[in-house]
């Protein structure tokens, strides 16, 4: 924590003085009348030399002008209380606190949607949770790219231009709509027809081919698709860097392959080709027929990455039931001896509807990502009619989003709409309303805050202040673990600590100029760092509520 950094290095200089060389571990203290807790010595309480740790320790923190007082546990948990005089700078440079020294080239793929195919709720949970994973890195200084990784190659584009063929239809006249339509009656004439398998088998050695005629429509179909995307995610706040997918490294396999074939990586087992490495089950690299598998150009994808030597760290945000998918990937690339880089599989579970079934439309197909987004704008509507549509747009979108993060990532949960638009609840509309109270006290105050100091009169505004200065912490453990529930938890949280400390009394009717202006600045300072929280979890302020 940088405000007691020097601190910190102090204890930690000390420690390895007795051969204990490690960080201090510093937490939130869930002891009535403190604020943190140092853990490190309890697991040394055996140690020979303890009794003179611990009078070091007590040495240092007597001296620290930023610790109010400090307690010894039993267990020598060590208790502390902030001292606050001084603490304005600290509060209001909470973005500058939070930058690392050694930045990263952060890679995240996420989203993976198949052209053809609209945005299904599925796709929620990849979207949030990447872009918030995007949004805190860059705040701390990484520099961070993102790419959707498409499914754009292969069969399913096959079997949609035989579709097209079988039936006669002219895929240049396709809208992206009639697109989406075929798309599930060529997998089921695929599934169901020998004959039209046959066809799409030969499509698809014609694309991987590239025979002109057959790259030219999935050129198309790519195109309309894209654009048809690219409409959606507009609606619901989320773009990309990179627009890459199957089709960007399709001829980099072969010559992958017979690389590996060279090199003793891979072999035939019953006309498939296998990683040689010892697994089971043994890792496929293409199928019996030829074909590749997902994790053929996923690894072709890396050698791509590779290539262009732009990361450090590659965080794939895809849901929990590929698991396995990415122990296997990220195993071969191992043992393949592709260059060394940090892989991280950032897994998550479903979204379920309120009886905790899959989101399904009423002719039992998969609902779509913009069918959930009409149907909570029309309930906030409904219950805000006096609200314009882009606030009720932002408030849709918040009720999305928040709803979605708030969760553990690797837990299932259910859409609750009724619920997730409460205005009292631990919700988006929650957050909304705190914000809009602070905006709207400093609008009308009209007071400049300029070189103000704060002062701590009640207990609220105790606790507002060190909530605030907690969010470094929140954002650490967010990055740490890529879980962004630590931080929507933390807005909620802080939001709820205003509002106590807005309803204690009316600010703009106090007669004390100096104690106005302090709890002025309070509310300042709050929208401000809530503010940082909201771009974090790719949130949009409204103006009104």
């Amino acid at each position: 924590m940088k405000i007691l950094q020097e601190l910190l290095s102090e204890l930690e200089e000390n420690l390895q003085k007795y051969e204990i060389f490690e960080e201090i571990d510093f937490k939130i203290s869930k002891t009535a009348d403190f604020d943190y807790q140092i853990n490190n010595l309890v697991k040394y309480q055996n140690h020979e030399k303890i009794n003179s740790i611990s009078e070091n320790f007590s040495s240092i923190l007597s001296q620290s002008n930023n610790i109010e007082k400090f307690e010894f546990a039993d267990n020598l948990f060590i208790n502390l209380k902030l001292n606050l005089n001084k603490i304005s700078s600290f509060i209001n440079n909470l973005e500058e606190t939070n930058l690392v020294q050694d930045s990263k080239r952060i890679l995240i793929d996420y989203g993976g949607p198949n052209i053809g195919k609209p945005l299904h709720v599925g796709h929620l949970r990849s979207l949030n949770i990447g872009r918030s994973l995007k949004k805190l890195n860059e705040l701390i200084g990484n520099k961070v790219t993102t790419d959707i990784h498409l499914g754009d190659w292969g069969m399913p584009v096959a079997q949609i231009i035989s579709f097209c063929e079988l039936n006669e239809i002219d895929i240049k006249s396709l809208s992206a709509d009639q697109l989406i339509d075929i798309y599930p009656q060529s997998a089921d004439l695929y599934k169901n027809s020998e004959e039209f398998k046959k066809q799409a088998q030969i499509i698809n050695k014609k694309l991987n081919q590239s025979e002109k005629e057959v790259i030219n429509k999935w050129e198309f179909l790519r195109k309309i698709s894209i654009e048809d995307l690219k409409k959606t995610l507009k609606i619901l706040n989320h773009d990309f860097d990179l627009w890459h997918g199957e089709s960007s490294v399709n001829h980099l396999i072969e010559p992958m392959i017979e690389s590996l074939k060279k090199e003793g990586k891979v072999d035939y087992d019953e006309g498939a080709l296998v990683s040689t490495e010892d697994a089971d089950p043994k890792i496929l690299i293409t199928k019996s027929d030829g074909s590749y598998l997902y994790l053929t150009t996923d690894l072709a994808t890396i050698l791509d990455r590779l290539d262009s030597n732009d990361f450090d760290t590659t965080l794939y945000v895809v849901d929990s039931r590929q698991k396995l998918h990415f122990e296997q990937l990220f195993k071969t690339v191992e043992y393949f001896n592709f260059e060394k880089r940090d892989f991280t599989h950032v897994d998550f579970g479903t979204i379920n509807d309120e009886e905790g079934k899959p989101f399904k439309t009423r002719d039992g197909g998969t609902k779509k990502l913009l069918s959930l987004y009409d149907d909570t704008f029309k309930y906030i509507n409904k219950i805000n009619e006096n609200i314009d549509n882009e606030t009720i747009h932002k408030l849709t979108n918040t009720v999305l989003t928040y709803s979605d993060l708030l969760t553990n990532r690797k837990t299932d949960y259910k859409f609750n709409i009724k619920k997730f638009t409460n205005i009292s609840g631990k919700t988006g509309i929650y957050i909304q309303y705190a914000q809009v109270r602070a905006k709207k006290i400093l609008n009308k105050s009209k007071i400049n805050l300029d070189n103000k100091e704060l002062s701590i009169s009640t207990i609220s505004e105790r606790n507002l202040i060190i909530s605030l200065l907690n969010l470094e912490l929140y954002i650490k453990q967010s990055i740490t673990f890529n879980e962004p529930h630590h931080l929507a938890n933390y807005l909620y949280e802080v939001c709820n600590l205003f509002n106590v400390f807005y309803q204690e009394e009316n600010i703009l009717s106090l007669d004390n100029h100096e104690l106005k202006t302090s709890k002025l600045l309070l509310t300042k300072y709050f929208l401000d760092n809530i503010n940082l929280v909201f771009n974090s979890l790719g949130l949009e302020p409204v103006d009104e509520m």
